[in-house]
């Protein structure tokens, strides 16, 4: 049997109107238009300096209707953000919080059956299955968040909020380009002259990354050192595995001299990418 897991920490926010598959395809940093009904795409909106101000899955309903699954306390600056960006486009947004909620069906191979009304794999990873997006109470979830963001966290995919910083990371910090949330073949977006300068300078300087903890992984926010020199911070944590945001160079160089990195007296494993 599918397990359905509620995402309490998310909310939705509705774009919809003739011009709406332009207006976002113009600002977000993914491909919109070419999004078919039934689809989901995971994007960005940042600022003009290329840091990330919001994340989220954007599922396309058809006619011009679009819904935003984003952080639940992010949901109405969201709002308010793309209504100032929308000048003359004919297009509605509207929070719809308090209406609808996130589902995950994170063990789901194939399609499950739910009443949702939007439903797609989710686009960041395979390991996180299915997500909808649903009137709130219609689908019976009961499994544990802590399953899901177990899954989140094995599968590398970080956590605005707390494994990066939103106004203050960029994109490849987050891992965007990992999963699936840049497109450098669309044109121009908000903030794209920074990604893709970064991209194409090899200007990536820190990165979310997975770390193993034997013993217990230390709580979010404690600064990992190697030796004298502070090489970043932890963020998501279950059990003895974790992700952390880190200097590259400087995890480099601890693992050149042989320095175990270190956070609140528990050392970490870092775990190279395959």
């Amino acid at each position: 049997m599918t397990t359905a897991i509620l995402l309490t920490d998310r909310g939705v926010v509705e774009v919809s109107g003739e011009d709406a598959a332009k207006f976002l395809h113009n600002i977000v940093t993914n491909d919109v238009k070419s999004l078919e009904p039934g689809d989901a795409r995971f994007a960005a909106l940042l600022t003009p300096q290329g840091k990330i101000l919001f994340d989220f899955v954007v599922f396309a309903l058809g006619e011009g209707r679009f819904l935003l699954d984003c952080p639940l306390s992010l949901a109405d600056d969201l709002e308010k953000r793309l209504n100032l960006y929308k000048l003359r486009a004919k297009i509605t947004v509207t929070n719809l919080s308090d209406r609808l909620e996130a589902v995950a069906f994170p063990d789901a191979a194939e399609r499950p059956e739910a009443p949702a009304i939007a439903l797609a794999p989710d686009p960041r990873a395979e390991a996180l299955g299915w997500r909808a997006l649903a009137e709130k109470g219609k689908i019976a979830a009961s499994g544990p968040l802590a399953d899901y963001e177990m899954r989140r966290i094995r599968a590398g995919v970080p956590l605005g909020g707390v494994d990066f910083d939103y106004s203050d990371a960029f994109p490849h910090e987050a891992d965007m380009d990992l999963f699936a949330g840049l497109d450098f073949k669309k044109g121009c977006y908000v903030g794209q002259e920074v990604v893709s300068r970064m991209k194409h300078r090899n200007l990536v300087r820190k990165r979310v990354t997975q770390y193993r903890a034997p013993g217990g992984a230390p709580k979010p926010g404690e600064s990992i050192r190697a030796g004298d020199v502070e090489i970043g911070v932890t963020g998501s944590a279950i059990g003895e595995e974790g992700l952390a945001l880190i200097r590259l160079d400087r995890l480099a160089d601890a693992k050149e001299k042989g320095e175990a990195p270190m956070a609140g007296g528990i050392a970490l494993e870092f775990i190279e990418r395959g």
